[in-house]
This record gives C-alpha cells, structure tokens and sequence, in this order.
C-alpha cells in the first residue's frame, strides 16, 4: 500500500510539473522573455511520465504536436522555430539596449541569449529538410 502511495504522489507532481510548465509555455507565447517551445517540451515530458491522456492531447495537437515529435526523434527544431527563437531572442536584446538597461544586465542577457540561440542554432533541423 505504501509503494502505490509513493507512485501516486510521484505521479502528482509529474503532473503539477507539466501543468507549471504548460502555463509558462502560454505565458511565453504572450512575453517575449519566456521561451514557449522548451515549456511545452518540459510539459510534454513531465505528462510522459504521470498522464498519458494529457501526453496525447500535446502530441496529437496541430502545432505543438510535430515540434515534440521532433524533437524526441531526432533532437531537432524546424528551421522555422528556429528562426523565430532567434528572433525573439535578438528583440529582447535590442528592447533592453533601447531602454539603457545597465551594461551589466546587456552582458549577462548578451552571453546567456547568445548560448541560448547557439544551442537552438545547432541543432538539426529534423527530417522533413533532411
């Protein structure tokens, strides 16, 4: 009785997680600062491992479907998310040169945006430009 209840706790927060998640991901789709497709991944994985039904739901949905898809087959972004992760990456960086942020916070965001986009850079674009 005490392993199912430690499963069902995990289960819970498996599924507190990917609903965090969710909600940062329909934020991020507001405010440039927060970056939508790696919430909805980080849900989708977290709904891997405590409701397949809300698995499902993201897999099967029009545009967050095939970005998961992609990415647990092929650790890839479409050229196209990639394009617009640089972006939004890049107008965020110019938004806080065009507001005098500090010289301290424009290095800070300048390195961390830039490992950001060099990661999202490279990775493969997945099979349909293969």
């Amino acid at each position: 009785m005490g392993q199912l209840r430690a499963k069902s706790a995990v289960r819970f927060v498996w599924f507190g997680a990917g609903l965090v998640c969710l909600l940062l991901a329909a934020i991020g789709a507001v405010l440039p600062l927060l970056p939508t497709t790696v919430f909805v991944l980080m849900a989708a994985f977290c709904f891997g491992r405590s409701s397949p039904r809300f698995e499902a739901y993201l897999l099967n949905h029009q545009t967050f479907g095939p970005i998961i898809r992609d990415w647990r087959a092929y650790g890839a972004i479409a050229p196209k998310y990639k394009k617009i992760a640089t972006g939004v990456m890049a107008l965020t960086l110019g938004l806080s040169v065009v507001l005098h942020a500090p010289g301290f916070v424009l290095v800070i965001q300048a390195v961390c945006l830039g490992g950001a986009a060099t990661y999202v850079l490279t990775r493969p674009n997945g099979p349909r430009s293969a």
